[in-house]
Parts: structure tokens; sequence; C-alpha cells
């Protein structure tokens, strides 16, 4: 057995999350919203949010490598990941695309995938002043989860905001 979602799960658990973020959370999902600017243009933010693999953090891949991700822009595409032994995970859908505006895709990160919950994650970016880009990630997960999606949503929080800062900061 692969290890790698057991320590996803677990790093899920321990993320400091941000609270503010977590907009909702009740017994059958959860809504995140995170807002970060980045000092890049609208085209190099949309460029570089296109190419995940360049800013998710390793350390939440099955893989361990973020150079396994990879997003397919073309309808129903994959943000997939490559794993060992010709193995793949398919972790979230592109569903809608305004090219340098709007991303959505939908799906179940991590170990949400396993648990049969999913969600719409959708980036918006807008100009914000001299040559930077807002960027608001919001992720509506729901499904069925013994005891509520309460103290997921703040885990799953955590790990998100993390990626999102990763993404602004380079």
């Amino acid at each position: 057995m692969n290890a790698r979602p057991v320590l996803l799960l677990a790093c899920l658990a321990l993320s400091q999350p941000a609270a503010a973020d977590v907009a909702s959370a009740g017994p059958s999902g959860f809504v995140l919203r995170i807002e970060a600017v980045t000092d890049r243009g609208p085209a190099s933010a949309w460029q570089r949010l296109v190419r995940v693999q360049d800013w998710w953090d390793k350390q939440h891949t099955y893989s361990g490598d973020a150079a396994n991700l990879s997003l397919d822009l073309k309808p129903g595409g994959c943000w997939c990941e490559k794993l060992p032994g010709r193995g793949f995970a398919r972790h979230l859908e592109l569903v809608y695309v305004v090219p340098g505006k709007v991303l959505r895709l939908v799906g179940g990160l991590g170990p949400l995938q396993g648990m049969g919950a999913s969600g719409a994650l959708t980036f918006t970016l807008r100009p914000a002043g001299q040559g930077q880009t807002a960027v608001t990630a919001e992720y509506a997960v729901s499904g069925y989860r013994a005891g509520g999606f309460e103290d997921l949503a703040a885990a799953v929080d955590g790990v998100l905001t993390e990626q999102v800062k990763r993404y602004a900061a380079r």
C-alpha cells in the first residue's frame, strides 16, 4: 500500500489554516475563499496559474514531485498527476475557462476524492493596480462525511491557502 494518501491526509489534518478563509462549513460541505495579489500582470498571472506544476507544493502530491502535475486546457481537460508504473491521479476536471480571467474545475482534491466528496474550485483573476493581478480561489465542496465537514474545512483551507500563496509569491 502506498503511504502517500495517508501522508496527504495527515498533512491536511496538521495544517495551520487561516480561519477567515472558511466562508462556511456544515454537515454536508464547506466553502473556502482565498485571496492573494501577485506582482504579475494579467497575462503572466494566467500563464502561471495554468502551469500548476510550477507552483503546487510537491508535499501535496501523491507522487512527491510537482513536475508530475499537468493541466490540459480543453473542455473536460484534466488536472492530472503521473504516478509510477503508468499510474495516474485525476484530481480535477476543467468545466469552465475564460482565458486570462476564470478557471473552474470540479472534483475532490487529495483525500476528498477517496471520501466521495466533490467540489467546484474556481480561480478568478482581475487587475489589481500597477502590473499586479488579484486572484480569488473559491472551493465549494459537498458530500457526506460521518461527523460533518466542519473540522475538515479548516484543514483543507490551510493546504489550499498555502498553494495560493505559493502561486502569488513567485
